[in-house]
C-alpha cells in the first residue's frame, strides 16, 4: 500500500475509534474517510478487532520513538522536566494528533474499567508504555532543588500525586467529549500555571 493511502486509512481509523470507541466505531465510516473501499479495509484487516490491535500496537511505536525517546531525562529540575514533557507532547501532538486523542480515549475507558475487546497480553503492554513514561519522568532528579524541611522522596511523591490528582480531575472533565475537536491551549496554559505553583509551595526560595 502507498504510504499517502496508508496515511488516509490510519488517520481515518484512529479518529473514529477516538469519535466513538470501540464498540460504537463503524468500519462503514473509516473507508468513507479513507476513501476506500471496505473490501480493501479487510483485507489487511481481518476483523474490526484486528484494526484496533494494529492501531494500538502502531501507535505504541509512534509514541516510544516520537515522544518518551526525545524526553530529556537530565534535566535535574523535577517539575521543569515535566513541562518540557508536555512540550515534546505537544510537538509530537501537533505533526499526529489523531494517535494522541485516540490514546487519551483508549486510557479514559481503561481508567473506567472498559477493557474487554483486550487480551491480557495487549493490556500489559499498554501499562507498560505508561510506566516507561514515568520512569522518564522520575530518574536522575537533583533533589537539593527541594525545600530542606521536608524529606526529598515524600516532595516527590508529594508533586506526583498533586499532578496526578490535576491529570484524573482533567480525565474526568474530558470524560464522553470527542478530544479531536477541542482546543487544548487553555489546559496547558492551566498546566504550566499549576507546575509554577508546586515550585512555589516545594522548592527552596
Amino acid at each position: 500500500m502507498d504510504q499517502e493511502k496508508q496515511k488516509r486509512i490510519l488517520e481515518a481509523a484512529y479518529g473514529e475509534f477516538a469519535d466513538h470507541g470501540f464498540k460504537n466505531a463503524s468500519t462503514n465510516r473509516i473507508v468513507k474517510a479513507a476513501g476506500i473501499g471496505k473490501g480493501m479495509l479487510f483485507y489487511y484487516f481481518k476483523s474490526k478487532t484486528d484494526l484496533y490491535k494494529y492501531l494500538i500496537e502502531y501507535g505504541i511505536d509512534f509514541v516510544i520513538n516520537e515522544y518518551f525517546s526525545l524526553l530529556n531525562d537530565s534535566e535535574g529540575d523535577f517539575i521543569e522536566r515535566y513541562k518540557q514533557a508536555a512540550k515534546v507532547k505537544l510537538r509530537a501532538y501537533i505533526i499526529h494528533p489523531y494517535i494522541f486523542n485516540f490514546f487519551g480515549t483508549l486510557y479514559i475507558n481503561l481508567e473506567a474499567g472498559i477493557s474487554k475487546e483486550f487480551s491480557e497480553q495487549l493490556m500489559n503492554r499498554l501499562m507498560e508504555v505508561r510506566s516507561l513514561g514515568y520512569s522518564k519522568i522520575f530518574s536522575n532528579i537533583d533533589t537539593s532543588l527541594f525545600r530542606e524541611d521536608l524529606p526529598a522522596e515524600k516532595v516527590i511523591k508529594m508533586i506526583h500525586w498533586l499532578i496526578e490528582g490535576y491529570e484524573k480531575e482533567l480525565t474526568n472533565q474530558l470524560k464522553g467529549q470527542k478530544l479531536s475537536a477541542m482546543n487544548f491551549d487553555p489546559y496547558w496554559e492551566d498546566f504550566f500555571n499549576y507546575l509554577d505553583t508546586l515550585k512555589l509551595v516545594f522548592y527552596k526560595n
